[in-house]
């Protein structure tokens, strides 16, 4: 994992807690809804923090005979595990509690109590997304928008605390205007819908994160600049004449697996092209320090 991932986490990590604490505290002295959504949500995003460092953690073993490509898979593996988190316990609670208040409304008391909590959590909130944007932007090509960043990275820890980041956010925002209204309406409806509305946002980028790992998860091919710059290598070598094919996969952020087909001088020895295809490796490794493993077929023109 990164470092600038590790920092990232943490900073969600202790900012979630900040708020998943002062957030109880707050639906228990003001019976909000909106709240009580918002703690909820909070509370799973503390945890998925944690599950982001057991991924870490756990992608860091050593290879063995049952996982010869090593265990980098598991950080995509905990990042699924956190949108199913951030589904559950964050978007349909949220939702239910919202459909449960509009079925019996009550107002919200202490109202200054629950507009102090959340402006607190949005500063905390704040604080988190900005540490997210920061070390993203050290990793994220300055032409690439952060909507792109989070579609090809096959860094799963970054887009999600961005996306966590970024609902947590807007969700604070959502709340705060449904406690508003209900006040100033007189309409506790207002703060259910905010709870529902809430809940769906959860709800989609639950789904939003969960798809872009599946797909990590199912093996994803290498970006088109990796793969254009492992066939550059390739090509340069000079007893390489053709390469029939080239397939890429992820086996894990930082891991590429490469097979390839390629023709080589006809004239060589067996020991030459053995010798050819150790130093053709090389190459690609030094081009593509990802390509952990890479497996090169020697083949003849049809």
């Amino acid at each position: 994992m990164h470092e600038g991932s590790r920092k990232a986490i943490v900073a969600a990590f202790l900012a979630n807690l900040g708020i998943s604490i002062s957030k109880f505290v707050g639906f228990l002295l003001t019976g909000s809804a909106g709240l009580a959504a918002e703690a909820v949500h909070s509370l799973a995003d503390t945890a998925n923090q944690g599950l982001l460092f057991l991924g870490g953690s756990r992608a860091s073993r050593a290879r063995d005979k049952d996982h010869p490509f090593g265990h980098e898979r598991e950080r995509f593996f905990w990042a699924f595990i956190v949108a199913l988190v951030l589904f559950s316990m964050g978007g349909l609670f949220a939702i239910y509690e919202g459909v449960s208040k509009i079925r019996h409304p009550h107002e919200t008391e202490s109202m200054g109590i629950a507009i102090g909590i959340l402006v607190f959590a949005i500063i905390l909130e704040g604080f988190s997304l900005r540490t997210a944007v920061k070390e993203t932007s050290h990793v994220k090509p300055a032409e690439m928008s952060y909507w792109q960043f989070i579609r090809t990275s096959k860094q799963p820890e970054l887009p999600t605390v961005l996306l966590e980041d970024v609902a947590a956010q807007s969700g604070l925002v959502i709340a705060l205007f449904g406690v508003l209204m209900a006040h100033f309406t007189h309409e506790p409806r207002w703060d259910a819908a905010g709870s529902i509305a809430i809940g769906v946002l959860l709800v989609v980028v639950a789904f939003i994160l969960g798809m872009e790992m599946k797909a990590l998860l199912m093996g994803e091919t290498a970006s088109a600049q990796n793969q254009k710059d492992l066939l550059t290598a390739l090509h340069g070598h000079r007893h390489v004449k053709d390469i029939i094919y080239m397939h890429t996969e992820h086996v894990g952020p930082d891991a590429i697996l490469v097979a390839t087909k390629v023709i080589f001088d006809p004239q060589l020895s067996a020991a030459d092209v053995s010798r050819a295809i150790d130093e053709a490796e090389v190459q690609m490794r030094t081009a593509v320090p990802a390509a952990r493993f890479i497996f090169i077929e020697p083949d003849i023109a049809r």
